[in-house]
């Protein structure tokens, strides 16, 4: 839905199952028309869609793409945002650190990418831009301690960036569309914080893209530079930079003083636990946070200690076995939990990230146009926690609602 200052808001369509595109059609028949009865009966709702790999080379066979065109017409949706992120199963199987894969080094990942930027330059309604967010290059612990190996995957993830700028600079010359590819950090990712983006962009990014730029387009150095921070932006999701431990204000302003731009918000909440001094409460806690220990998913957990060190645990059932480590003051753990309410069963989430970037941008609307909530986790959270999906998500986006109006009227 489009809010007053023309942002747009929606929610991700990953929470649906459907591998195929057959499959994901019908969810999206399913629940699509249903949510926006729901939140704007009267006005257009924009979608979030996110596509395998598989589903987005079906859609192009066909008509597949003029009927779902003709679809979203009808219904008054619109999509001007799309995952890029997992590209291959997402539901009823076990995903864990196969949600990197393929990573930015590989051909797969520059392909799927580019299909995506012309599908959506197809769906995305004149006027608007468009957004792709896309993983952060690839997983750390593939690369162990490395560094001769770090520095390949950032070369060349730079180099399949630049060439996917260059499909970007196409369809904005052919169609005038403007879509940018956004690069969304996340715990144990190559680019998990602030720093690692502004080392990557500053280091690689911008070094070899201008001269892939120069080679292929015969573009001056301003003007590469320009057309990089343009076209490959970053996805903030708030779930994983709480587990940063970072700001959002600081992250945003030393983003937007390093150049990088915020192409799309994505709400979501971590799980928050404040660990207690003594042996039987902390097996207690270790209780409550079982249930979370699921198997679908990765759930890193990010520790702060008395020191104010942060520790890094790659899963939860791995950091529950050291939950009585006698220094450990806080967990934050990457379970994307619902957001409209901040406690559960005793536990708490970082809810207050997301009002606080929901307050930042309600004074600052030029930070990005695009916000999406991304709670996936529907299917696997414990019991007591879950619903029927339309009501989840419409709950979801009524509580992001609500904190906007309250923003505007203070």
């Amino acid at each position: 839905m489009i809010l007053p200052n023309g942002t747009h808001l929606t929610y991700c369509t990953n929470i649906h199952p459907g591998e195929n595109w057959k499959d994901v059609f019908a969810s999206l028949k399913q629940y699509l028309p249903e949510v926006k009865k729901q939140l704007s009966p009267d006005a257009p709702f924009g979608v979030g869609l996110r596509l395998s790999n598989l589903a987005s080379q079906e859609l192009l066979i066909g008509n597949n793409l003029t009927e779902f065109k003709s679809w979203l017409d009808a219904e008054g949706l619109y999509v001007f945002t799309m995952n890029g992120f997992p590209y291959g199963g997402f539901h009823n199987q076990e995903v864990k650190d196969a949600v990197h894969k393929p990573d930015w080094t590989t051909q797969n990942r520059l392909a799927y990418t580019i299909r995506l930027a012309y599908i959506l330059a197809e769906l995305l309604p004149e006027g608007m831009e468009g957004g792709i967010s896309t993983s952060p290059l690839s997983y750390k612990p593939w690369l162990g301690f490395n560094k001769e190996r770090f520095k390949e995957v950032f070369e060349v993830s730079a180099l399949h960036l630049a060439m996917v700028t260059e499909e970007l600079l196409y369809l904005k010359e052919s169609k005038g569309k403007t879509i940018h590819i956004d690069i969304e950090p996340e715990p144990d990712g190559l680019l998990e914080n602030t720093q690692e983006v502004i080392h990557f962009y500053q280091k690689w990014l911008l070094y070899i893209g201008c001269k892939r730029l120069a080679c292929t387009k015969g573009m001056s150095p301003n003007d590469a530079v320009n057309a990089l921070l343009n076209h490959i932006r970053v996805c903030y999701d708030v779930c994983h930079f709480a587990l940063a431990y970072e700001a959002p204000e600081d992250t945003f302003a030393r983003l937007q003083s390093a150049g990088i731009q915020i192409g799309k918000i994505q709400l979501s909440a971590a799980l928050k636990t404040e660990l207690p001094t003594g042996e039987a409460a902390r097996t207690e806690l270790a209780t409550k946070l079982q249930p979370f220990a699921e198997s679908t998913y990765l759930h890193q957990v990010v520790e702060r200690d008395v020191f104010g060190k942060l520790n890094y645990y790659s899963d939860l059932p791995y950091a529950l076995q050291h939950i009585q480590k006698p220094t450990a003051a806080e967990w934050r753990t990457h379970f994307h939990v619902p957001l409209f309410t901040s406690t559960y069963n005793g536990l708490n989430s970082t809810q207050d990230d997301v009002e606080t970037v929901l307050n930042y941008i309600s004074e600052r609307p030029e930070l990005t146009q695009h916000l999406e909530v991304e709670t996936y986790t529907w299917e696997v959270l414990p019991e007591g926690l879950k619903s029927d999906l339309t009501t989840s998500i419409a709950r979801e986006l009524e509580w992001v609602l609500q904190q906007i109006q309250v923003n505007e009227n203070a």
